[in-house]
């Protein structure tokens, strides 16, 4: 039963935020895998709130991602746009509420100042290298953009695309299906 259950493990997005130079650029591949089956490929896990002054990204279950986008957006409106406050009652609400609790998505969510990643343990991380990111091939997109932001003089946008295009060659949950936001 145990394998069973691992091997109809739903694997989706690899999404990544880089920030450089003032620009802040946020990519996710497409691709949804059920076990060893692609079963989307263009999935767009990218989303522009609050007036498109906020870019959010998300990782995990879809339908638990977009409940917690939902909540987000609530909380920016609350807090009157102010990012890491909305953020950090997302977090408390995330850890707290006995139905939150039970999702599993992780967020990116940028605007022109900062970036977090938020996470339903309480945890609300900025980066001190403007680099952020979740989801499967999150490691690989990673490794890829620090290499890059210390070795290039690319813009964010095109740390971003490589990256994913990267992580995209090793990861098998991830895929070349890149959509890319900036703010």
């Amino acid at each position: 039963m145990k394998l069973l259950r691992q091997s109809s493990k739903i694997r989706s997005t690899t999404v990544l935020l880089v920030s450089r130079n003032g620009e802040t650029a946020m990519a996710g591949d497409g691709q949804v895998t059920l076990g060893e089956t692609i079963i989307k490929g263009n999935a767009r896990k990218l989303r522009r709130i609050f007036n498109g002054q906020v870019l959010v990204g998300f990782a995990g279950a879809t339908a638990d991602a977009f409940s917690l986008l939902s909540k987000f957006e609530a909380k920016l409106e609350q807090y009157q746009g102010q990012l890491e406050r909305a953020a950090i009652e997302l977090s408390k609400d995330w850890r707290t509420d006995k139905y939150l609790r039970h999702l599993e998505a992780l967020l990116i969510v940028a605007d022109k100042n900062a970036a977090f990643l938020i996470s339903g343990k309480g945890d609300v991380i900025s980066s001190d290298e403007g680099l952020l990111a979740v989801g499967s091939g999150s490691m690989y997109a990673l490794a890829a953009a620090r290499a890059l932001y210390k070795n290039t003089a690319l813009s964010a946008k095109e740390i971003a695309a490589e990256s994913l295009r990267i992580a995209g060659e090793i990861c098998i949950y991830t895929n070349s299906e890149i959509i890319i936001e900036e703010i």
